[in-house]
């Protein structure tokens, strides 16, 4: 027997993160839900508006909250599922300073709008170059603990934390990969539909691989324990993990149904998304009946109440997203609230309540001691689920509701709701009860965090745990041995195994949308943006339009009658980024460019509601007076020639500034003949120059190529 010890100071750092950060990321989409229903609380300052803290609402949330609570539970459980210390001390501690360096950037670039606009992945590329030293830092870490461990054969758990491990870093790598126009200005390698693609393939299995394997592992491991029960099916566990991994790196195109995307891109997205259920509702049903026999525990452990609804939350959201996957669904659920409701099903149910299961299990076995209060953890309990329900219950009732009137025509056969506002106003009370549930939410954690703490004043807390187990005198599997079995004493040919399950999805879909011309097809009339609309889409993105307004017109009669002309694959080829958006809190400004003099969308950027009375869009004032910054134009247009954006050679070095100039004159003058006076070097100009620009590059070619050619769906 050899005697170590577990490193439980590196767990208490990431638990004590996960409760710190938690709260922020609770606190920052309170905020953002009162926003909804009280513009007021947008300041009138650049930092506190919607466009800007949604971004860091979500950054916190997903990789300050569940990150550093999936390494809490992970630095933990692989220890002793190894019988083996962590392999490095020195990579531990590297792994918690620079992932809580990162937090803390996103934290400070985010509100200052230096951001991609890349949904989950808006951090700027120094940041982007950090995230991935410091995650094939964790990579090594887990791989070398695999490697030295004591024990044989990999735990089901293994299983999941190997995936998470690898095909974050793919995932992560190869959506990060941008041209620097600067030290906090990127624009992504790919273009319109291709980047829309290769982003979604990214977003969706972001939470495929951070917000859910990792917390399968986590629950495989913690759940048992907690239950003191074996996991219920061996064999359903390998089944679940394989033909999870497998599948869910197909369904990123359920996200772009309805879009520019080709078809034969959305179908398979949709059927993947569709056989999700399966491996799935396994994996559920293997947490749930691991508690066979076990009810009694259930009703007085509040931990695993906890588990209970997060498992159950699990189930719901992976059968209600391959529901949402299906295109008649889609039709009426994207760019609406529905998709919110089931986004927060997982977020506060799964990952939330499996979080703070985890925390009230660990922190008395970390401190020596039992938790201080079970009372007030089943106070914690009723006020989150109740927080939960409140949520997403409202949500759903304003998706449905804004589908519905989106796409209502009266007997006449004209649009029932012809005005935006008046749809956005009906759904305003729902807004209101998110936001109490939002409240009660953040009270439960708060409750949490007094639990823990006391608990931890209770006890001594064990930063070095001895324990024992036998030499690793040989790790060759007995003969008899077969089946998966075998596969579990070898982690490398494992590893090899789940790469490649990952890869073939990603390669099938992306692969043919850069070998295939006639994915992207080509608009002729399509030119790339002036130096003056290109400042201005800048502007556009540092402020975070994309979070309220899409920029595609689906082919519904629906949407043509409400917006114009359905949305083309060809006219996004020089938009790096993509701006589709994924939610509509505004009306999609695909092609708003002509429908406004540039007086009205001035003023409207001053003084939404004085424009629109009721809007809940913030002002913003800042851009009526602060300078453009031209003397970053250069940069920014050698970034772009870099991606493939046909300026010519030295366009950046003169006649690009006197093409500015006399754009932006052209704006002014415009201005002032709308009683409207303005300096021509501020930022209010450039963005006036691109919302006029979008939609309107077909129109200069009205039979265009072969991607116009496709019918307008009616509606569904």
């Amino acid at each position: 027997m050899e005697v170590f010890h577990y490193d439980n100071a590196i767990v208490r750092a990431f638990a004590i993160a996960t409760a710190f950060w938690g709260l922020v990321g609770f606190s920052a989409g309170l905020l953002i839900a009162c926003q909804f229903f009280w513009p007021a609380l947008n300041l009138e300052l650049p930092f506190t508006t919607f466009g800007r803290i949604r971004p860091l609402h979500t950054n916190a949330v997903i990789f300050a909250f569940v990150g550093n609570g999936m390494f809490m539970g992970i630095y933990y459980s692989l220890q002793r599922l190894c019988k083996a210390r962590m392999f490095s001390d020195f990579l531990s501690w590297f792994n918690f300073w620079g992932w809580q360096a990162i937090i803390v950037a996103a934290a400070i670039t985010l509100p200052l709008g230096l951001t991609t606009s890349k949904e989950y992945a808006e951090l700027e590329w120094p940041i982007d170059i950090a995230i991935a030293v410091v995650w094939v830092a964790f990579t090594i870490n887990l791989m070398g603990t695999i490697a030295k461990r004591r024990e044989k054969h990999m735990y089901v758990a293994i299983w999941f934390y190997i995936a998470t491990a690898f095909t974050v870093a793919v995932l992560h790598i190869f959506n990060s990969l941008a041209i620097p126009a600067g030290w906090f200005k990127s624009y992504s390698l790919y273009a319109g539909v291709q980047d829309a693609l290769v982003q979604w393939w990214y977003g969706h299995n972001a939470v495929a691989f951070f917000l859910t394997t990792p917390y399968l592992g986590m629950m495989y491991y913690y759940l048992p324990k907690a239950a003191n029960r074996p996991v219920f099916s061996y064999r359903l566990s390998i089944i679940h993990f394989w033909a999870l991994i497998f599948i869910y790196i197909w369904a990123g195109p359920h996200h772009l149904l309805y879009t520019a995307l080709p078809d034969w891109a959305q179908s398979l997205g949709m059927v993947f998304s569709v056989m999700l259920v399966a491996p799935s509702w396994g994996g559920m049903l293997n947490g749930l009946l691991t508690l066979r026999g076990a009810w009694d525990k259930v009703r007085q452990d509040p931990m695993l109440k906890f588990m209970v609804v997060a498992v159950t939350a699990y189930g719901m959201a992976t059968l209600e997203g391959p529901t949402l996957a299906i295109k008649s669904v889609n039709a009426l659920s994207h760019y609406t609230d529905w998709t919110i409701a089931h986004v927060h099903t997982g977020a506060l149910g799964w990952n939330g309540f499996l979080t703070f299961s985890v925390l009230y299990w660990l922190f008395p076995r970390l401190y020596n001691t039992r938790l201080w209060s079970v009372k007030l953890a089943n106070y914690h309990f009723w006020i989150a689920l109740l927080g939960m329900m409140f949520y997403v219950v409202p949500m759903y009732v304003s998706g449905v509701t804004q589908g519905l009137m989106w796409k209502q025509f009266n007997q006449d056969g004209f649009l029932q709701y012809p005005n935006f506002l008046e749809i956005v106003m009906q759904i305003i009370p729902m807004h209101r009860l998110r936001a109490v549930g939002g409240f009660l939410y953040i009270i439960g954690a708060v409750l949490m965090v007094i639990n823990l703490f006391k608990t931890a004043k209770s006890g001594r807390f064990l930063a070095e745990q001895e324990a024992q187990a036998p030499a690793p005198v040989g790790r060759e599997t007995p003969a008899r041995e077969h089946g998966h079995r075998w596969l579990e004493a070898r982690p490398l040919l494992f590893t090899t195994l789940a790469i490649v399950a990952i890869l073939v999805g990603g390669l099938v879909e992306i692969v043919p949308m850069y070998l295939i011309p006639k994915n992207v097809p080509t608009i002729s009339s399509v030119k790339p943006y002036t130096p003056l609309e290109l400042l201005g889409r800048d502007i556009y993105i540092r402020e975070g339009c994309v979070g309220c307004h899409s920029q595609m017109v689906r082919p519904f009669r629906s949407e043509t009658e409400r917006y114009g002309e359905y949305s083309k694959a060809g006219e996004f080829i020089y938009d790096h980024p993509f701006l589709w958006g994924s939610k509509r809190s505004g009306p999609d400004l695909h092609r708003v460019g002509g429908k406004y003099p540039d007086a009205w969308h001035y003023g409207h950027m001053e003084d939404p509601q004085g424009f629109s009375s009721g809007s809940i869009m913030p002002p913003y004032p800042w851009l009526l007076t602060r300078k453009l910054e031209t003397n970053q134009l250069p940069a920014r247009i050698r970034a772009l020639r870099r991606t493939g954006v046909p300026y010519p050679e030295g366009y950046e070095n003169g006649p690009a500034q006197k093409d500015l100039e006399a754009q932006a004159a052209q704006v002014v003058a415009n201005l002032k003949a709308g009683s409207v006076e303005s300096e021509p070097d501020r930022e209010i100009i450039a963005l006036i120059a691109y919302l006029q620009r979008l939609g309107t590059d077909i129109k200069a070619e009205p039979a265009a190529t072969p991607a116009a050619s496709a019918p307008v769906a009616s509606n569904p």
